[in-house]
């Protein structure tokens, strides 16, 4: 649950209840795809039981998932299909087919095929904090995030979101703390960055388990090499990167952290505590991460 996140604001006067989120998130339920349907996207049961509650609220903390089901049916499978298919119209009919007839022709071929595809299954956990108004996606990327927002914004109407802005750039900060090797409040430095030229050659050096604390990487960024990537540790708690756009990756929670779930009785469901755990700690890491970055930039 949350290896990378990207972090959103949600409009003071948006406000609903679980009972508002969940009937909105109803309207698009996840259902499997149909046999010559290419995707299927939609809410499914955050604990993984079957017909129970699309959203899930613990200590407060609204946690949903999205699921997304595609066939996996590379094209070049399909035009190879389609071309063998006008072959042998045009061997059997002696005339050349015409350029729309090719397109019906791939397009019949692509439902033929989608029914005997495989399928890839992938789950994104979102989490809205109502108090802070923070909406927090377990996405890798944008694009991914994009999409998880677009179907969010159709399920539960009214509902405003505007990306986290931060009065310092992630880069010239990082850049900051590397030359000093400190960093503000309880965050330290790691042993992993990204440092990419900023002229025309975009040359890029990375460091990974290398301690940053030396010449050789002051003197990259004394050359107008610039951080886009940078190990930290919060609190001793959670360890993670942060990239040029403020994305946190490669979230990881350190040891004593889930002590008190993995101490949970066998028959105990441990989905409370493990959100409980996981909301708590990045519910105080994210703010702080903010007011690392010169605080959020006021919007209007």
């Amino acid at each position: 649950m949350f290896k990378n996140i990207i972090v959103y604001r949600i409009d003071p006067l948006w406000s609903k209840t679980t009972a508002q989120v969940e009937a909105g998130l109803s309207q698009m339920r996840f259902r499997d795809c149909g046999a010559t349907q290419e995707k299927s996207v939609g809410w499914s049961e955050p604990r993984g039981e079957k017909h129970g509650m699309l959203v899930e609220s613990v200590g407060g903390q609204l946690i949903m998932r999205l699921t997304m089901e595609s066939k996996v049916l590379p094209s070049s499978v399909v035009k190879r299909r389609a071309e063998e298919k006008i072959e042998q119209i045009e061997e059997s009919t002696g005339r050349k087919v015409s350029r729309i007839e090719k397109k019906d022709i791939r397009e019949e071929t692509l439902l033929d095929l989608l029914p005997k595809a495989f399928t890839r299954i992938s789950n994104t956990v979102v989490w809205i904090d109502p108090t802070e108004r923070l909406l927090v996606i377990d996405a890798s990327g944008q694009t991914k995030a994009d999409e998880v927002v677009a179907v969010l914004l159709r399920s539960l109407d009214s509902l405003v979101i505007t990306p986290i802005q931060t009065n310092v750039a992630p880069a010239t900060q990082m850049a900051a703390w590397l030359m000093s090797h400190e960093a503000p409040g309880r965050f330290d430095v790691d042993r992993e960055c990204e440092l990419k030229a900023t002229d025309d050659s975009q040359a890029v050096v990375r460091y990974s388990k290398h301690t940053l604390n030396n010449e050789e990487v002051r003197k990259h960024l004394q050359n107008n090499k610039m951080p886009t990537r940078l190990a930290l540790t919060w609190n001793g708690r959670v360890s993670f990167v942060l990239n040029e756009e403020a994305q946190i990756k490669k979230i990881k929670f350190l040891d004593g952290v889930f002590d008190a779930s993995d101490n949970a009785a066998p028959d105990e469901d441990r989905f409370d505590a493990d959100v409980a755990i996981v909301t708590g700690e990045l519910g105080k890491l994210i703010p702080e991460m903010i007011d690392a970055l010169g605080g959020e930039m006021a919007v209007g």
